[in-house]
């Protein structure tokens, strides 16, 4: 059996107000219909896939096609100026040689291989599927004068999602009819399935996660999302970081102490060639051409620069009413502006390694904690700047990513909070292992949450 994936992004974007169609914004590094496309490229069971586009933005898909190399993507289609239009456009340019089709939003981007695992597996018995979650809220009917007529029984209602899924001569026919009887108000293909009567449809079990962005505050939660997805990854030890890491140049801003220094230790211990770069050695982070020369002559010895990791931060204690400027101006600049200098500098080397620039964050970012505001704010700062820098390096295969550990065992911890029990922290050590095996991952534009999982026996997880 052969599965055709068809991807319906005909959108204006209307409700989310924006100047292009929702499916174009980026997320960690990628437009959202390329999340999208990637779900089923990389799907072992889908063998093609068709893209149903809005017709003013055809090109713009095209260049995203052919920027990717999407093998699977063999249609991209002008889409129609309904949904039930737009879908028709891609079943009818489905060959017979599919038996199964698959419909699917191109931004519903968080759409897992599970999902799509079970749709397939339930074709084999049903001719028809939707994929749906229960509903947490109660549903009312109401009539035009907004008075409730019904309360269904929450524990028979669900939220459809897409994949829709069906063999290709049903949906096929369910769209003929609608067109012999000019219906053209369906805002899904199932109902077409159900208005016909023409096949039981069967409901596999869809996500939270599956949502789809619509409206302004679903590009926030989609944000989160990705952040949440991206940091459980499985934790590695660092010999198993030696194939990848062995002979690469890599360039520790504050690679001094803390975190900083542990992961240059590790970096030199698994047969990288680490280069620190910290304000005891000179080099002050502050300071663009000091970052800039730096750099140039690390390039010019090794012929190449992998990466940089930017650990250096200062961090004091002050209420803005009564801190002292200078060390106000002195944590701004380091841990905002001096990032910006280190990236800034960094480019036209990683432009040709293809390489990573690796920010810190601290999980102050969220919220500012009274009388640390200037760290707090300057950190909040950098994952803003990341998540631009990352598209603004996407096209340069540059990763761009921030590590965002929880209270650690480091010396400017210590300085700020006193000793604290051990149990309750991260170790250096530890945060720099999973900090390389982030590097290892080819994802951009995310914020990744290293963190005491379990203060008891001080178990840590990414």
């Amino acid at each position: 059996m052969k599965n055709l994936a068809i991807i319906l992004a005909g959108g204006s974007g209307s409700r989310l107000k924006n100047e292009f169609p929702k499916q174009f914004l980026k997320l960690a590094g990628k437009s959202i219909i390329e999340h999208t496309i990637e779900k089923f490229e990389n799907h072992p069971d889908i063998h093609a896939i068709h893209i149903v586009t809005n017709p003013l933005y055809y090109d713009k898909t095209i260049e995203l096609i052919e920027k990717n190399s999407y093998k699977k993507v063999k249609k991209v289609l002008k889409g129609g100026k309904t949904r039930q239009e737009s879908s028709y456009i891609g079943i009818s340019a489905a060959s017979d040689n599919f038996e199964n089709v698959l419909i699917h939003d191109a931004v519903r981007p968080f759409l897992s291989s599970e999902i799509i695992d079970n749709i397939i597996k339930k074709l084999e018995k049903y001719d028809a599927i939707d994929v749906a979650i229960p509903s947490p809220d109660t549903i009312i009917r109401i009539d035009e004068n907004n008075i409730i007529k019904d309360i269904p029984a929450r524990k028979y209602l669900r939220r459809g999602q897409t994949p829709q899924a069906f063999k290709l001569k049903l949906i096929k026919k369910a769209h003929q009819l609608a067109l012999k009887e000019s219906f053209f108000n369906a805002t899904d293909d199932c109902s077409l399935i159900l208005k016909f009567q023409l096949s039981d449809i069967f409901v596999v079990n869809g996500s939270d996660y599956n949502i789809k962005i619509t409206y302004p505050i679903d590009i926030h939660i989609a944000d989160k999302i990705f952040q949440i997805k991206n940091k459980n990854i499985d934790k590695v030890d660092k010999q198993s970081l030696k194939k990848y890491f062995k002979n690469k140049v890599f360039v520790i801003f504050g690679g001094s102490s803390g975190i900083g220094k542990s992961i240059f230790d590790i970096l030199k211990e698994i047969g990288a060639k680490p280069y620190s770069l910290s304000f005891s050695d000179g080099v002050d982070i502050r300071d663009y051409h000091i970052c800039e020369k730096s750099l140039k002559e690390i390039n010019k010895k090794e012929g190449k620069i992998n990466g940089v990791i930017i650990t250096a931060a200062r961090l004091k204690f002050g209420f803005i009413e009564t801190i002292d400027v200078d060390d106000l101006k002195e944590q701004i600049e380091t841990n905002l502006l001096g990032n910006m200098y280190a990236a800034k500098a960094s480019i036209p080397y990683l432009k040709k390694s293809e390489g990573s620039i690796l920010f810190f964050a601290s999980s102050s970012y969220t919220r500012g904690r009274a009388g640390y505001s200037p760290y707090s704010s300057s950190k909040a700062g950098i994952i803003n700047f990341a998540q631009a820098l990352a598209d603004e390096l996407i096209n340069y295969n540059i990763k761009v990513n921030v590590i965002n550990p929880e209270r650690a065992a480091t010396p400017m911890r210590f300085n700020a909070f006193g000793k604290e029990d051990a149990l309750t922290l991260l170790s250096p050590e530890f945060i720099a292992v999973q900090t390389l095996n982030i590097i290892t991952r080819n994802i951009t534009g995310s914020v990744f949450d290293i963190k005491v999982i379990d203060e008891k026996i001080g178990k840590n997880n990414v």
